[in-house]
């Protein structure tokens, strides 16, 4: 069987104060005409569907305008909440989603039937098992108060009723939204809990013949061949700039064995980090990828550049960020203080500050432009009297 392993859409959300929702809908596009062209029969999502429990309508609206067209196509789409997402309002119209070839498990259930397609190798038991915390758990499995429960063991309880769920002989597909234990985080992502006690074993997912996960944006292993980490659909923060984004296709033998490939997605505009001296980055020859990314410039400049931030938007107008590694502001003791009561004209103070700023005295230009300024703000303001 050949399906389609992706995770962690976000749709709805903000990214350097832009929504993302034509961006993702671009990636969506190609995602669609990548299924249908290598033939899967399923796509699977692993989670954070949105990127909160109240998504924006027009996060909603591009999920369900994904799922008709998948449907369409006759590839069946199997989806469950992520920690980001509101698993009541994910598990609307489940009963008639299914019957289009939609299978979505948002709320935690202790008996639930994994959903088993057919290839012409048999069938494939799909266990989705969708984000819970160890109160979820507890409550679905009716567990004493008195007796712990970690991340981990509720993850076990989850696996264990998915495991005696699936057929004798069926081979099996878990999809699961977890911290895998020994994964590489990054900054995007919602920490599930604090201190590090929302981590489950690897090995939990041992018995699979496939484990398709959610949750942690950069594309991995997670302790064996067989379980991995799609990604996220698109990069969401700087600190993922150098992460390739794609999906997963995984073709199940009928032995079981998952032979699987990542394909790479062409967002609309890539995510950047461009470190160099402002002389550097206003050369034409500095920077040869698309100025339309959304780039973050760490200014390498030791002085101060006087605005550095609208210089930079005309070299990069979609500048999400401006960092300054190298920059240090002057000593408080280097800063000119004046006696008080003394009177000094406006010329005098722009031109203190200015060496203040820059280290460098105005140049006898700067020096005429800025009296002619200053002249004819005193004579507006004469005229207005």
């Amino acid at each position: 069987m050949r399906f389609l392993h992706t995770a962690d859409w976000h749709l709805g959300k903000l990214f350097g104060q832009r929504y993302m929702t034509e961006d993702q809908r671009h990636v969506l596009k190609e995602l669609i005409a990548l299924s249908v062209d290598e033939g899967v029969q399923a796509v699977v999502i692993a989670g954070d569907i949105y990127d909160r429990a109240v998504p924006p309508a027009e996060a909603v609206e591009l999920f369900s305008e994904t799922l008709a067209k998948l449907s369409e196509a006759g590839i069946a789409v199997l989806y469950i909440a992520g920690n980001h997402d509101s698993a009541s309002r994910l598990d609307f119209g489940r009963e008639l989603l299914t019957a289009s070839g939609v299978y979505v498990r948002a709320l935690t259930q202790a008996e639930a039937a994994p959903v088993v397609l057919e290839d012409a190798a048999g069938p494939v038991a799909f266990s989705l098992l969708p984000f819970a915390t160890p109160t979820d758990v507890r409550q679905a499995f009716q567990v004493p108060r008195e007796e712990p429960l970690s991340y981990d063991g509720a993850m076990e309880r989850q696996v264990r009723a998915a495991l005696s769920a699936v057929p004798r002989g069926c081979r099996s597909v878990a999809v699961a939204h977890a911290f895998v234990a020994g994964g590489m985080a990054s900054s995007s992502e919602r920490p599930l809990s604090v201190g590090g006690t929302d981590q489950v074993r690897p090995a939990l997912f041992r018995q699979f013949c496939y484990t398709a996960l959610g949750h942690l944006h950069g594309p991995q292993r997670a302790g064996a061949e067989n379980i991995r980490y799609a990604g996220s659909l698109l990069k969401y923060s700087f600190d993922e700039a150098m992460q390739q984004k794609g999906v997963l296709l995984v073709d199940l033998a009928a032995d079981g064995k998952a032979e699987v490939r990542a394909i790479p997605l062409h967002p609309r505009h890539d995510v950047r980090i461009v470190r160099g001296t402002m002389e550097e980055l206003r050369r034409p020859d500095f920077d040869a990828l698309d100025h339309e990314d959304y780039v973050r410039v760490d200014l390498l400049d030791a002085d101060t550049i006087l605005n550095a931030y609208d210089k930079l938007t005309a070299i990069y107008p979609n500048l999400f960020a401006l960092t300054r590694p190298n920059w240090q502001a002057a000593p408080a003791e280097e800063l000119t203080v004046r006696p008080r009561g003394e009177r000094v004209s406006e010329q005098h103070l722009f031109r203190d500050f200015y060496e203040e700023m820059t280290k460098e005295p105005l140049t006898p230009a700067q020096e005429a432009y800025l009296a002619d300024c200053l002249e004819a703000l005193a004579r507006e303001e004469r005229e207005a009297r």
